[in-house]
């Protein structure tokens, strides 16, 4: 023990006693109301409830380098598979990793990642005896204003906890990937006021009930603040889509079952003559695919998707991951100048 605490923890008795006859000198201490004892109590079963969720999961969560940076992973399984970002693991194939409780770093490889969802697992090259894999819960039940904390590696600060509210669900965010790579359109995000920090990226969003119910994934930009972080804007993809993707990529080493529609073309965004967006341009038609059979051509500018207007491949891509494969849409168009509309039964991405 440190020599000054060890002092302290003798002097708190005695100063506790000096105050309590200071107050006896000026009389029995006012009782305490039914009203603030029932909310001390409330507020330490509160802090008990965090207290346990933290003991149940932190040892689940783990910190992941990849050489070029770092971020966080959940333990999926007693096999060994790490679940974290696709961001996170970038393009490398070998990782360390290293478990909450602080044990040495362990080797791991990638099993397969899926940017499209922004998910990846990694492969612990030796499990340890005691690997706690983490409890996944029911997407459908996250509810608005829930208690939820963010566990993981902000700024690299492995096993830190934040604590917030879920304060949407059903959100439909795109993400760029950096390094001029096509930005991704992640649909059904549990938004989050829990801070979500650089490093915090494939941790956990957990309920009170010590369940992962998301992997915090990115925050919102203002750019109105040079594009900073908003504070108390985070975002994490669900634990439902979270456990379809990874089971894939374990078993498969791919996804095979993506649930994300689309129309089976390569496009991009087109400027009117005032350098403003105008469309989507067809660049490519997938033969065979969904826009293929439905008519559509190189070279057309989508413009709308039912009510939908789209100006960019952005909101192309937003309106596309709020539908489901086999769902038919009208999307209209510009060829050559002139308007047309076909409806487009879509594919699977």
């Amino acid at each position: 023990m440190v020599p000054w605490l060890a002092r302290l923890c003798l002097l708190l008795p005695v100063t506790a006693a000096v105050v309590a006859l200071a107050g006896g000198c000026s009389g029995s201490p006012a009782p305490t109301s039914p009203a603030r004892a029932a909310a001390q109590r409330a507020e330490n079963d509160l802090q008990n409830d965090y207290q346990t969720v933290i003991d149940n999961v932190l040892p689940s969560v783990v910190q992941i380098e990849t050489g070029r940076g770092l971020g966080s992973g959940i333990v999926y399984d007693d096999e060994g598979h790490i679940v974290t970002n696709a961001h996170v693991v970038g393009v490398a194939r070998e990782f360390r990793v290293t478990v909450a409780t602080g044990e040495q770093p362990l080797t791991a490889k990638l099993v397969a990642s899926y940017p499209e969802q922004d998910l990846a697992v990694v492969k612990l090259d030796r499990v340890p005896a005691d690997l706690k894999p983490a409890v996944l819960g029911d997407s459908s039940k996250v509810e608005l204003g829930q208690i939820v904390l963010a566990m993981g590696s902000p700024l690299g600060l492995s096993g830190s906890v934040t604590q917030g509210i879920v304060s949407a669900v059903g959100r439909t965010v795109s993400e760029s990937r950096g390094g001029g790579g096509p930005t991704v359109t992640i649909a059904n995000m549990v938004q989050t006021s829990a801070p979500i920090n650089p490093g915090n990226s494939g941790g956990a969003l957990v309920n009170l009930d010590s369940e992962v119910i998301g992997i915090p994934t990115l925050a919102a930009r203002d750019p109105g603040l040079d594009d900073s972080a908003a504070p108390g804007i985070g975002f994490a993809i669900p634990a439902s889509t979270v456990k379809k993707i990874a089971d894939q990529l374990i078993r498969d080493g791919r996804v095979t079952d993506s649930g994300r529609a689309a129309l089976g073309i390569t496009a991009r965004t087109v400027l009117n003559e005032n350098y403003e967006p105008l469309g989507v341009a067809v660049v490519e038609v997938t033969e065979g695919g969904p826009a293929d059979k439905a008519g559509l051509r190189r070279g057309d500018i989508i413009t709308k998707v039912d009510d939908a207007e789209i100006r960019t491949i952005t909101s192309l891509a937003e309106e596309l991951a709020s539908r489901r494969p086999g769902e038919t849409v009208r999307v209209m168009y510009l060829r050559d100048g002139e308007p047309g509309a076909v409806n487009v039964t879509l594919g699977e991405a």
